[in-house]
């Protein structure tokens, strides 16, 4: 994440969506960014796909275009942001997240923004199986979030690696984005670790780490111990707003699945995180083809006519 010109806020038909969209506002205006929001109707398009009937099933899919287009207008509008230019766009296509990742490569945004989904049975909102697979395709930087108001200035922090292994120049990348989130959000950073033994080489790389990044004097800490047990309960105890850290394990043999660290955050924590991946990454999907439906125009003239209805 070098810089961030365009967010595409990612929004369902939930009660959070507004909450999603005030962050999203709020982001985008601190970096000066442009704003669009997407919202894809996965379950209906699962529906339509294993139909017994195929009879109607393309009319369903421009009337659920339409009303996701009308719901968004209407969201947009409650945002209360006419300085900005905020821009919708709409699908209906299953899995969710392969379309989410289509969206970002026709797109292009530099930060995707999406609430964490609510599995069934948790006591909170806890990431779903489109969530893990977003975490691994999504070629963007990715923050899932939780809707939890951040605190002004925000309290950021940064998870690098700096043991024995760490892997090239990934822990400068992650400072360095999280160095860029917090200056744009006006915001406190600090950048932690964890090695199975703390000693004077690992603190030594933790501090060259940070003044060879630029990020200036900003507060260091070194955890001794295995990072998913030890930094769960410092994250915790620190109340981040928002942590930044590699989305995707650096072991070889593992390479393209989320991190053993990573999961242990989002599954024990209630901030929100920022999730970056390295520069060579290179996402699994194809692009594809462009999502069925109405043609644009025909979306927005529909959408407008159900909207009118609505109020």
């Amino acid at each position: 994440m070098k810089r961030i010109h365009s967010i595409l806020a990612v929004v369902d038909r939930s009660n959070e969506a507004p909450r999603v969209i005030s962050k999203a506002v709020d982001i985008a205006r601190r970096f000066g960014a442009r704003l669009e929001l997407f919202l894809c109707d996965a379950e209906l398009a699962f529906q339509l796909t294993h139909a017994f009937d195929s009879t109607g099933v393309e009319q369903a899919r421009a009337t659920c275009l339409a009303e996701s287009k009308g719901y968004l207008e209407l969201l947009r509008e409650a945002a209360h942001a006419p300085d900005m230019n905020i821009e919708t766009d709409v699908d209906c296509s299953s899995p969710l997240y392969i379309s989410i990742v289509k969206k970002v490569l026709r797109s292009k945004p530099d930060l995707v923004i999406k609430r964490v989904a609510c599995v069934e049975g948790q006591g909170r909102c806890m990431p779903d199986a489109n969530d893990w697979q977003l975490m691994r395709a999504c070629p963007a930087a990715l923050m899932l979030t939780r809707g939890r108001p951040w605190r002004v200035p925000p309290r950021l922090g940064a998870a690098v690696d700096v043991s024995d292994h760490a892997p090239g120049d990934f822990p400068v990348d992650v400072v360095q984005a999280a160095h860029y989130f917090s200056w744009g959000c006006q915001g406190t950073l600090e950048v932690f670790s964890a090695v199975p033994q703390a000693s004077a080489e690992s603190l030594d790389r933790l501090e060259k780490l940070c003044t060879n990044t630029g990020v200036g004097p900003v507060a260091r800490q070194l955890l001794a111990g295995p990072a998913e047990e030890v930094l769960p309960p410092f994250v915790a105890q620190e109340n981040f707003d928002a942590v930044v850290l590699g989305a995707l394990t650096q072991r070889p043999e593992r390479r393209g699945l989320v991190g053993t660290l990573t999961a242990a955050l989002l599954e024990s924590l209630e901030c929100d995180f920022v999730l970056i991946k390295p520069a060579t990454y290179r996402c699994p999907i194809p692009l594809g083809e462009p999502p069925r439906g109405l043609g644009a125009r025909q979306a927005d003239d529909k959408a407008r006519t159900m909207r009118a209805a609505l109020r």
